[in-house]
């Protein structure tokens, strides 16, 4: 029987660093990373991990699950001598990247090589790094299928499996990736699994997976930390108005507000700034080069306000957000705990709020019932607290109004005036000259306050400097064929103009919906070995559609006049008109990421879950390596050729 632990705070004395028994390496990478102290899932998980058990440890997103599973590996179970020996799996590219990136600073002293795998880069990039003889790998569930099948991973050698957010991944459709990996792996291995919630099909994963696990629990009986503080109103029709009175009186310095839905996003987003907010959105619709745009306005403090779907914003490190609000609360209550992760992170305090309307109260008892966790019910600001803030922006600018020292006989009339009987009809009477000077007083003070930006991310601790001057030694790596390939600028927008609009009924689609992504039909034939191994990090690994004919479609494109299309070869891609995909985004797609101009674009065959589309038969190899992996419309896309070519 499995045995069970937690790790009360109560119950034993705050542990440190030097109470785990670190090595020095180790334990200089820590300082030098500003660390100060373990937290409790690093603290109660180091001392299991490195005897070699299998371990279930739950822990709410935020609390530093990284460190738990990096420590112990950097620390003991992996030899620096010993090649590719560690394969972390994540649910996204970002996440991956930040694995391997902190455990790469923890191992610097030790020689520790690290190297992050993920669809959407170029793979002979990777291939290079794991040569290089990197000894931890992270990725994504695709793309390490993809290297183990090529050979270009060694699965052998990997000992020790760590799943980051199993039921994000679970979620996500990468069962069948997931047990595709293990099938690969040797079956004397340690596996540590680490989820911020344990449900049926977690349970079902670990027994699987793991040999007689240890588990380490602790967010069990409340996953909301005590550092969060939840609240709820009770909305209805019109909740945006409803939003603006809230944030109005709280006040947040900076939000990552969710919507279930892409077109809830842009909406939203326009309504905060047509009220003056400064506020943006975030959904699979928005192109990558965007997505990185937004996302770095947010870590700069240039962003205040983030409108965003519970896909689009997994694996995002925004971590200093002060409140998370559920604009629409979720379906899935573990959606709930994920989302309200994403604040009160790494010991600071947190605030989430949710907008429940009167038909989502159920889920809210069971939010209670399941995780313990009980919202404190406000009622949405009056006129009164409303009126209250008119009256501390007023003072806000008055205060940015006169930020310098008075002389000291303005001081000393300033004191005598506060004791003078009639001080109120005085004070009063030289506010009103003052705020008579402008237009509209009320209005400017409440911009200024809306306009407000937040403080920037916590900037990162300096590398250590062996990691440094490694960084240096690193030879230039060749650029990728596309930027070989000049083509004038306007060539590249002009898919942008003719691109279609969508109407409400498009756009209204839940973003849950994105998860039914169809995996490729199986041909009849045998691949070669590169198609064989092709393997993508999509929503849903589970589910197929077998229409690949070519017959005519609902959604159809034929070549412009100047292009016959008859040297074309047929491109798969795993995203069709279930996910809102028309015939301009495919254009798009291919005029952004590989350069390819309007008229060298053939038929487009739109089907329920995937597209084809011709391209020049030259150019279809490298069309491939561009685009699989790649994000369109929330999913990193499956790109090969065709089963059949007409």
């Amino acid at each position: 029987m499995s045995e069970t632990t937690s790790s009360p705070a109560d119950e034993a004395p705050t542990p440190t660093f030097d109470s785990l028994g670190l090595t020095d390496d180790v334990r200089q990478a820590i300082d030098e990373m500003g660390f100060a102290e373990p937290t409790p899932v690093q603290a109660a998980t180091y001392a299991p991990a490195v005897t070699g058990v299998d371990l279930i440890v739950q822990a709410r997103t935020g609390t530093g699950k990284t460190a738990a599973f990096g420590m112990p590996l950097v620390d003991r179970l992996v030899d620096p001598d010993g090649g590719a020996q560690a394969l972390i799996l994540a649910p996204t590219r970002e996440l991956a990247l930040q694995s391997s990136r902190e455990i790469g600073r923890l191992g610097a002293h030790r020689g520790i090589k690290t190297a992050a795998v993920y669809g959407g880069a170029p793979i002979e990039r990777q291939v290079r790094e794991l040569q290089e003889g990197a000894q931890i790998i992270s990725g994504t569930p695709g793309r390490v299928l993809d290297h183990l099948k090529r050979r270009t991973m060694d699965a052998e050698r990997l000992k020790i499996l760590v799943l980051d957010e199993a039921d994000e991944m679970l979620s996500m459709g990468f069962a069948k990736e997931l047990n595709a990996i293990v099938s690969l792996l040797p079956a004397r291995r340690q596996t540590m699994l680490f989820s911020a919630t344990i449900d049926d099909a977690v349970e079902r994963m670990s027994k699987r997976l793991l040999k007689d696990p240890q588990q380490i629990s602790l967010s069990s009986d409340a996953v909301g930390a005590q550092t969060i503080t939840h609240y709820y109103y009770i909305s209805g029709v019109g909740r945006a108005g409803q939003l603006i009175r809230i944030l109005e009186v709280e006040d947040p310095d900076s939000a990552l507000i969710f919507c279930n839905t892409r077109a809830s996003t842009e909406q939203l987003a326009a309504e905060l700034q047509a009220a003056g907010f400064n506020a943006n959105w975030l959904n699979g619709d928005l192109p990558q080069s965007e997505r990185e745009r937004v996302l770095k306005q947010t870590r700069e403090g240039k962003l205040r306000y983030l409108v965003a779907t519970d896909v689009a914003a997994r694996g995002i490190d925004i971590s200093h957000v002060t409140h998370v609000i559920n604009y629409e609360f979720p379906e899935n209550i573990e959606s709930y705990i994920h989302r309200t992760g994403r604040t009160g992170r790494a010991g600071r305090t947190g605030t989430a709020i949710s907008l429940v309307a009167p038909q989502m109260l159920g889920s809210l008892y069971y939010l209670r019932l399941t995780y313990k966790i009980f919202p404190i019910e406000r009622s949405l600001p009056t006129e009164g607290e409303l009126q209250s803030r008119l009256e501390t922006d007023r003072v806000e600018l008055l205060a940015e109004a006169f930020p310098d020292e008075p002389d000291e006989l303005d001081a000393a009339v300033a004191r005598r005036m506060l004791t003078h009987p009639e001080a109120e009809r005085i004070i009063g009477g030289l506010l009103g000259a003052f705020f008579g000077r402008m237009t509209e007083p009320d209005e400017e003070a409440a911009a200024a306050r809306r306009e407000r930006q937040p403080p920037p991310a916590p900037e990162p601790p300096p590398e250590p400097a062996k990691a440094k001057a490694k960084a240096k030694r690193k030879p230039k790596r060749d650029k990728p064929k596309r930027e070989e390939r000049k083509r004038d600028e306007p060539k590249r927008d002009e898919p942008e103009r003719d691109e279609p609009k969508r109407g409400k009924s498009e756009r209204d689609e839940p973003e849950e919906g994105d998860r039914d992504q169809p995996a490729r039909d199986e041909p009849k034939r045998r691949k070669p070995a590169r198609e064989e191994s092709r393997a993508d990090d999509r929503d849903d690994g589970d589910r197929y559609d077998d229409d690949d004919d070519f017959g005519e479609p609902d959604d159809a494109h034929d070549g412009g006049e100047e292009h016959e299309g008859d040297d074309d070869v047929y491109l798969y891609i795993s995203v069709g008109r279930r996910d809102g995909v028309r015939p301009g985004h495919i254009i798009g797609l291919l005029a952004t990421e590989c350069d390819l101009d309007k008229g060298e674009v053939g038929r487009i065959r739109i089907r329920d879950r995937h597209t084809f589309v011709g391209v020049p038969r030259d150019r279809a190899d490298e069309i491939i390596e561009e685009l699989d992996g790649a994000e369109s419309h929330d999913k990193e896309l499956t790109v090969e050729r065709a089963r059949n070519q007409p």
